[in-house]
């Protein structure tokens, strides 16, 4: 306590002003992420929250931190900060500088196991997105972490989902459905010209590589392998 209070007196702002700050941000990030689906919110509007009405430039990072440390310890959430990857052909022959000013954004995930999440939080009315995002990611994952458009509908028309359909029973339009999961960051859109025209790709953007969701793709990709080997084993 003493040690932030320390740290505020540098920005000329009491700690009623500075709470205030806080509960702005977090109340913005929880807001924000419920009215956009989860989409990941950019540093820079949350340091234009701040800025506003203060001039002092490390002031928002400042404030930003002390609300992530609110929303896990009183909310449960860890805000998790995001580099924005670019798409691999876009990346090629830049420098590691241009890429290090590419635009930060923050998601948030809950800290509870998985069991109380299940029970206490998940809702089954939106169980059925996170299954389609799981198996999308997956097939992008197990391309090389990019694939053809035309490629990854082919797998998913074989689960029985198909791009011109736009009155799924559970996912509505599904060309839409896969939208946004770009607009999610688990994937970005990545346009290659060739000899034979121009391809769209599909490449893991930087949610589905952040290291929590990463490794819950590849237990998931693994424990689908194994029921494949004891399937074809019983025969």
């Amino acid at each position: 306590m003493a040690s932030a209070l320390e740290d505020l007196s540098q920005f000329d702002v009491s700690n009623e002003e500075k709470d205030r700050l806080v509960a702005e941000v977090i109340r913005y990030v929880l807001f924000k992420t419920h009215q956009t689906a989860g989409c990941p919110i950019k540093r820079e509007e949350l340091t234009q929250l701040v800025s506003k009405n203060y001039r002092q430039r490390a002031l928002p990072g400042f404030i930003i931190n002390e609300a992530k440390e609110k929303l896990s310890t009183i909310f449960g959430y860890e805000m998790r900060e995001l580099q924005r990857s670019r798409p691999s052909s876009a990346s090629q022959g830049r420098s590691s500088q241009q890429s290090v000013s590419d635009a930060k954004s923050y998601v948030i995930m809950s800290k509870l196991p998985g069991d109380a999440y299940k029970k206490y939080v998940e809702d089954a009315n939106t169980a059925h997105l996170s299954g389609f995002t799981f198996v999308v990611i997956s097939i992008v994952h197990l391309a090389g972490g990019k694939v053809a458009e035309e490629a990854l509908w082919h797998q998913l028309r074989r689960l029985g989902l198909d791009e011109r359909s736009e009155s799924h029973p559970v996912l509505g339009n599904a060309k839409q459905a896969l939208e946004t999961l770009v607009q999610q960051r688990y994937l970005q859109k990545d346009k290659v010209s060739g000899p034979e025209g121009t391809t769209l790709f599909y490449e893991l953007a930087e949610r589905a590589l952040d290291r929590p969701v990463s490794e819950k793709i590849k237990e998931y990709i693994s424990e689908v392998g194994k029921k494949e080997v004891t399937y074809v084993d019983d025969d």
